[in-house]
């Protein structure tokens, strides 16, 4: 295994999931211009109430299954076969389960406009998103990165061409919206169900050991994601019972443009866990780790500095002047963005190394920061408020995280944070590979 990551360049990895994450930025930005210009910030309000429990229930129902899934066949402690027939038979009972939950806190806390379609149209994507996060954990075991990004920005694609369609040429309002994320969704399930073979693996033969050990270990993950993703998403809900649907528009959107920074980090970590989950030198790696959070710190950093100087452009020119006072929420929310990119990088070493609990050391605190002071600063300021509240929280999550994980790997902070020359190298390299 060792030779086979020798041979698949970590570099090459990046260019590979850089063209994904790219994809995804470009259709992601696209649907959002498209439903905040033709509906507004009173229903893109609607929208971000309708998608937060769904959102943080997928990351509950997906029970840590990728994570353990990709852990226990990067180690190869079980067979592919036999993981995908117990992931298959775990994903029945928590598609259930997490719709009807999803079903009850939409019904109890969201204005739906007592529109049932809508909430129905919202908790749709479920089943087919857990498929999808499941069977992405045989690709990132066997250390696919490849074959992964191929269908990854699929279901951005898929949405933004049929809002486009339905919204721009038929105008179904928030309902057009909503299809549109379930058919994105529901595109990846079909492509998904016969790339991996899953349509073979669904069995009466229950393999208990292995689904018992897949659980065990992944709902630490499932708790941790739920932890971080509540984190993330908090203010929404608040925002939602405090506020109003305006405040919360105007807050989805500085959040959205402010969170395409963590895509920087992002497009390191799905390489970082899957590597890090086969990897046989953890301190070697953790040093590759190091270096790789040393050069996204910089490039986040020059790129929040660029989106702060001219945040006017980029909200005005995107959404139109409807969402003016999302400017703000942009410029607030940054530098905690930024700071969370210490986070958004090392986590994903110490997950794939089957550690996901050492992430709830830091972001329980941050969670009960964060909460705390939306519950001060909401009915006071509205979207800024739960801007502030979320930056302040993500500062509190990446400085405990630091040095948590600087305890786990046994490398001291200042090493971590001492940016060298030499960090460059691969970025030069790749250059003068191309050029």
């Amino acid at each position: 295994m060792e030779n086979l990551i020798k041979k698949n360049s970590f570099l090459k990895d990046v260019s590979l999931v850089g063209f994904s994450k790219f994809f995804i930025i470009l259709f992601g930005l696209g649907t959002s211009i498209i439903i905040a210009r033709i509906l507004g910030p009173e229903k893109n309000g609607l929208i971000a109430s309708l998608y937060v429990y769904p959102a943080i229930f997928i990351s509950i129902g997906s029970l840590g299954i990728r994570q353990s899934a990709t852990y226990f066949l990067g180690k190869d402690i079980y067979s592919e076969f036999d993981i995908r027939i117990a992931i298959s038979q775990i994903w029945i009972i928590s598609t259930i389960l997490s719709v009807v939950i999803s079903l009850i806190l939409i019904i109890s806390f969201v204005d739906y406009k007592n529109n049932f379609y809508l909430v129905i149209l919202s908790v749709l994507p479920i089943p087919f998103s857990l498929f999808n996060t499941y069977s992405s954990g045989i690709f990132l075991g066997k250390n696919e990165i490849k074959k992964f990004n191929k269908i990854n920005w699929i279901p951005s694609l898929v949405t933004f061409l049929l809002s486009f369609i339905l919204i721009l040429v038929f105008n179904f309002d928030v309902e057009g919206f909503l299809i549109a994320t379930v058919g994105g969704a529901l595109i990846t399930f079909i492509l998904l169900l016969f790339k991996n073979k899953f349509i073979k693996s669904f069995s009466l033969i229950i393999k208990w050991n292995i689904i018992i050990n897949l659980l065990k270990l992944g709902l630490i993950y499932a708790f941790a994601l739920f932890v971080i993703n509540l984190n993330y998403r908090i203010d929404i809900i608040l925002l939602s019972n405090l506020s109003n649907s305006f405040e919360t528009g105007i807050y989805s959107k500085g959040a959205g443009v402010a969170q395409y920074l963590w895509q920087i980090p992002m497009l390191l970590s799905t390489i970082v866990f899957a590597r890090s989950s086969v990897s046989q030198n953890n301190k070697k790696f953790s040093l590759k780790v190091i270096q790789l959070l040393r050069v996204s710190l910089i490039i986040v950093s020059f790129v929040s500095i660029i989106m702060i100087i001219f945040s006017n452009q980029f909200i005005l020119i995107l959404f139109g002047k409807d969402f003016f006072n999302s400017i703000s929420v942009l410029n607030y929310l940054i530098p905690g963005v930024v700071l969370l990119t210490i986070f958004k990088v090392m986590n994903t070493d110490l997950a794939g190394r089957g550690k996901p609990w050492i992430s709830l050391k830091a972001m329980i605190p941050a969670l009960i920061v964060n909460v705390l002071l939306n519950l001060l600063f909401i009915p006071k300021y509205g979207a800024d408020g739960a801007a502030l509240s979320s930056t302040i929280s993500y500062s509190v999550a990446a400085i405990l995280f630091l040095h948590f994980y600087s305890k786990t790997v046994q490398i001291k902070i200042k090493e971590i944070l001492k940016f060298k020359y030499s960090d460059f190298d691969p970025i030069l390299g790749l250059f003068k590979k191309h050029i």
